[in-house]
């Protein structure tokens, strides 16, 4: 399942980050990927410093908290700290798949959902999509500054190369309560059911049914 969320970020949020981001030092993005992606993987990431990602973590966990799309969508049990990915003129990133575990400089976790944020306005750059290939096709996605993506992280994508400006994201990974991508969907279609039903008819017995279903399944699929 595929999931946009637009304005995860708004444009103050967006102004805060680039300000956090002024002055920082990018380094070479196969210093943090595998064998397999270091090989198709041409980009810069955010060297980490203590002081500018407290910032960004700040700002964006406090978003993907409220979210309601994110929560349910994903059943967040475990979030990583995201990394801010640069992508200039000739850079790419070949099709792949995201490391199954995560987590070398602290808590391991499996990584089940990859979220991608745009930083940038997609008129400011050429290229640089996001291709993420699925059972109906290849998408392409491309968002306006603040909005995010959502996908399974065993999902084969890339990104393609930028020919213009800059392309600016931030990607976090998250562990599900529920690991398998088909039960999550399914989950968060009953529970958009669920909610409308417990706003329009709280009394009814078919609305009962359909909360106790919710519940139940995600307590027989859930894991801590």
């Amino acid at each position: 399942m595929l999931l946009t969320i637009p304005q995860l970020l708004n444009p103050a949020q967006i102004t805060k980050i680039h300000e956090t981001l002024v002055g920082a030092p990018f380094v070479d993005g196969k210093l943090s990927a595998g064998f397999a992606a270091g090989r198709v993987k041409r980009n810069e990431e955010m060297r980490p410093e203590p002081e500018r990602m407290q910032r960004l973590v700040r700002i964006i966990m406090a978003s993907l908290g409220h979210h309601e799309t994110f929560r349910f969508g994903v059943l967040p049990h475990r979030v990583a700290d995201p990394i801010v990915a640069r992508y200039t003129p000739g850079m790419a990133y070949g099709e792949h798949v995201d490391d199954p575990i995560m987590g070398s400089g602290g808590p391991r976790f499996r990584s089940d959902v990859s979220m991608t944020i745009f930083l940038n306005a997609p008129e400011t750059y050429d290229g640089g999509e996001l291709v993420i290939r699925t059972p109906f096709g290849e998408q392409q996605v491309k968002l306006a500054a603040g909005d995010a993506i959502i996908y399974p992280s065993s999902s084969l994508h890339r990104v393609a190369e930028v020919t213009h400006g800059e392309r600016l994201v931030a990607l976090t990974w998250i562990q599900s309560h529920v690991r398998d991508p088909a039960r999550r969907e399914l989950l968060y279609e009953l529970n958009l059911a669920r909610e409308q039903l417990l706003k329009d008819a709280p009394g009814e017995s078919t609305t009962a049914y359909v909360d106790r279903s919710y519940a139940n399944l995600l307590r027989m699929w859930g894991e801590l």
